[in-house]
């Protein structure tokens, strides 16, 4: 397992099922990569690839009621759960990792590390703990809109589009696929249980809020990759967490908005590589 990913499941404290690749020398240090929400691990494809050739070893799952790994029958999808899904992801890796989580992934990272996880890093990609509310109601409208599904890929490509103009021209139909399941109707619905929308914005602000006190008591290296079109950071939601955080760094994409990887995948990725490259080799002294 030295270049391509391979699929495997990993098994929750509730028994879920997490579908998972993984890549790369099982004995080099590892970047997991955690989604957002309503996404799935395909949304890290190019950057999976990317860090593979770098050398690193890569983790990428589908969080739980999300793409291929399991709902929950009880509707168990608060950050708390998520944390514990990212523990039995990481259970014997037995290497220094980096974790890199995006808005959803973002906050399940902090509330992970709140809960006693220690990477050698963090990159939050495009999630602060005072996000822009307006920016939440539209991803939260976003993902409400078509209940009833879409007819073709299609529309769901221009659904897309419409929340993100910038996927307008980069969207195709047989990778929005991976999005996508079939319902016995015929239509196609997004991959993902729409209870996870029963944990409203309020609740993962209160508990991301409180997680986000411990960073600043750890020498955990923290980067944020912000999208600078994007609607969900703010100047002020920065300022806010540099002043809690004042180690923080920072690197604003332009030409991105929230989905910063999809929007500007070359320079999401130089980011990455950079930061985790550092709080690898930063680990590994530490530890020698």
């Amino acid at each position: 397992m030295t270049g391509n990913m391979q699929s495997i499941m990993v098994v929750s404290r509730d028994g879920l099922r997490l579908a998972a690749d993984r890549g790369g020398d099982p004995a080099a240090p590892a970047v997991i990569l955690l989604h957002g929400g309503g996404q799935t691990r395909h949304s890290w494809s190019r950057a999976a690839r990317h860090l593979l050739a770098e050398g690193f070893q890569v983790i990428n799952y589908d969080a739980r009621g999300h793409g291929e790994s399991d709902w929950s029958p009880t509707a168990a999808y608060q950050l708390t759960d998520r944390a514990e899904d990212l523990g039995a992801v990481l259970a014997g890796i037995g290497v220094p990792f980096v974790l890199v989580g995006a808005s959803l992934g973002g906050a399940t990272s902090i509330v992970a590390i709140d809960r006693g996880l220690r990477p050698a890093g963090l990159v939050l990609v495009d999630i602060v703990p005072e996000p822009d509310p307006r920016g939440i109601d539209r991803i939260v409208s976003f993902m409400r809109g078509h209940p009833e599904g879409f007819a073709t890929i299609g529309e769901a490509v221009e659904a897309v589009a419409a929340y993100n103009p910038r996927q307008r021209d980069s969207s195709d139909g047989a990778g929005m696929m991976k999005n996508l399941r079939k319902g016995a109707d015929g239509r196609l619905r997004w991959h993902w249980d729409p209870r996870i929308l029963d944990e409203t914005p309020e609740r993962h602000h209160d508990v991301v809020q409180r997680a986000a006190l411990q960073l600043a008591t750890l020498s955990l290296p923290v980067l944020l990759v912000r999208g600078l079109s994007s609607d969900v950071v703010s100047d002020a939601g920065v300022a806010a967490f540099r002043d809690a955080l004042p180690r923080l760094e920072t690197v604003n994409v332009a030409g991105a908005g929230h989905m910063v990887a999809g929007d500007r995948n070359d320079a999401f990725n130089e980011a990455v590589v950079a930061f985790s490259k550092r709080s690898l080799h930063g680990e590994a002294a530490r530890s020698s």
